[in-house]
């Protein structure tokens, strides 16, 4: 691979980061906070291919100035290209049901409890809401109305979960925390479907199949369909 073709890739590759990171589009990779450093390496790249590409030009004026003539590099290089158009054109889905019922709850108890407003329904992250009924055994939730946000998966069994994917860094070391419902549920429930769900707490909880942790219940009094959210990870679970 001549320097031309690695001077397009990098351009092309840095173009990808640039627009991932200038668009939602990045938020299916890694996790909002790392969006500066996805830009800067976009434009570190970009800046590197044009300078590769000036050395590379003037180096073959010179060749050309000695023997006459150049040396080209198989076409075949080119190909390297098409994964990084592929990138830019071709937006992943953000992972679903599939990959979180075939892999255990991620809960893990949260360092503190940030205090609650004392009056209306508390609007908790779906990750809030599970360490808070599991591990500090709901005291803070006992008699509230709650509503959390998932994504809707079922078991083998049939039971209905909410879920989001926590993150630590990026999309590739995405875990599942799920809540399992009971209560006035949906009689239809389709997978990937997102739900606000409101309800209460209540003691129940169950061993997730796949690696015995625990899934804590909510109470549903109803549920409505919302939009995916604009970004579909949940990025408190290790905060």
């Amino acid at each position: 691979m001549n320097r031309q073709s690695q001077a397009a890739v990098l351009f092309l590759l840095g173009a990808a980061l640039l627009h991932a990171g200038t668009t939602d589009l990045y938020l299916r990779y890694v996790k909002s906070g790392l969006r500066p450093l996805l830009l800067a390496s976009g434009a570190i790249l970009i800046v590197t291919a044009l300078a590769t590409a000036l050395y590379e030009r003037r180096r073959a004026r010179q060749e050309q100035e000695g023997d006459g003539h150049t040396h080209p590099e198989p076409r075949i290089s080119w190909l390297l290209v098409l994964p990084l158009l592929a990138l830019i054109l071709v937006a992943p889905p953000a992972l679903g049901s599939y990959s979180a019922t075939r892999t255990g709850t991620a809960l893990q108890e949260p360092l503190a409890y940030p205090a609650l407003p004392a009056t209306g329904p508390l609007r908790l992250s779906l990750v809030d809401y599970a360490g808070r009924a599991v591990y500090d055994h709901g005291r803070t939730l006992a008699g509230r109305e709650v509503q959390v946000t998932g994504f809707v998966a079922l078991d083998h069994g049939g039971t209905p979960y909410l879920i989001r994917m926590a993150l630590n860094c990026c999309a590739a070391d995405a875990q599942p925390v799920k809540v399992a419902l009971t209560g006035h549920i949906p009689p239809v429930l389709q997978p990937d479907t997102w739900l606000t769900v409101t309800g209460t707490y209540t003691p129940r909880r169950v061993a997730d199949p796949v690696n015995d942790g625990p899934i804590p219940f909510l109470e549903v009094t109803s549920a409505k369909p919302v939009p995916a959210p604009r970004d579909p990870y949940d990025e408190s679970w290790n905060n």
